[in-house]
């Protein structure tokens, strides 16, 4: 294993795209293999490197690790995006946890059909203005910082940046009712390996095409239609 991580995933965002996100904030280079073909994922399993059969899998320090909370909370504690206590780090898996729920419901977006897309849309926009905004709103109110734990940049602060732009690509003006929101997407958007990772040519993945859905359909044999929420 070289000394830079190595993520193995498609060439998309899915479930690697937040640990792509949390590297790059912790201003740490990686590199990836994209998987392609059914032959790369089957080398991978029987050569033993997916434990339960699944990817994203991620080379770091010498370990071969799956499960993405797992890869996210290890980089986070690795690079000091963890709190500085017991207390600090459950208010941050807490919010990590409630951009989680949202992001999921973006996850599975491309896989849908035309007519699901509408009605997923609505739906992911519907729960973003209405349960988890709210949320970080009042936490950002009440708490007083620049920062959602503590007064540090955290994992939470990256994982719900993240969760922003995505339901912003849904609906552009998504925030217009959450000024605390709008302020803190400004503060972390401006911190310097955030904003590296936002401009053109990095190694984030843009929104998810046609020719991402066909890839992941074919290298894990997806033959079935997904659903909306």
């Amino acid at each position: 294993m070289s000394g830079k991580p190595k993520l193995y995933y498609f060439n998309g965002r899915g479930k690697m795209e937040s640990i792509r996100w949390l590297l790059a904030a912790a201003g740490v280079e990686f590199e990836e293999e994209f998987l392609e073909t059914r032959e790369q994922y089957e080398k991978l399993l029987q050569g033993g490197s997916l434990l339960f059969q699944q990817v994203p899998m991620v080379e770091i320090d010498g370990m071969r690790m799956v499960q993405t909370r797992a890869i996210l909370s290890y980089i986070a504690a690795k690079y000091n995006l963890y709190g500085k206590d017991l207390k600090e780090r459950a208010l941050i898996d807490m919010y990590v946890g409630g951009t989680d729920d949202l992001m999921g419901f973006i996850l599975m977006f491309p896989f849908l059909s035309a007519e699901d897309k509408e009605k997923q849309r609505a739906f992911i926009v519907q729960k973003a203005t209405s349960r988890y905004f709210p949320a970080y709103e009042k936490v950002l109110k009440d708490h007083g910082q620049d920062f959602l734990v503590g007064n540090s940049f955290s994992w939470a602060d990256v994982h719900l940046l993240e969760a922003i732009l995505m339901v912003e690509e849904k609906k552009s003006d998504v925030l217009s009712g959450f000024p605390q929101l709008q302020a803190f997407k400004a503060r972390i958007s401006s911190i310097p390996t955030v904003k590296k990772f936002l401009e053109p040519g990095s190694q984030r993945k843009p929104v998810p095409d046609d020719k991402y859905v066909e890839t992941v359909r074919r290298v894990l044999r997806m033959y079935y239609d997904v659903k909306a929420n």
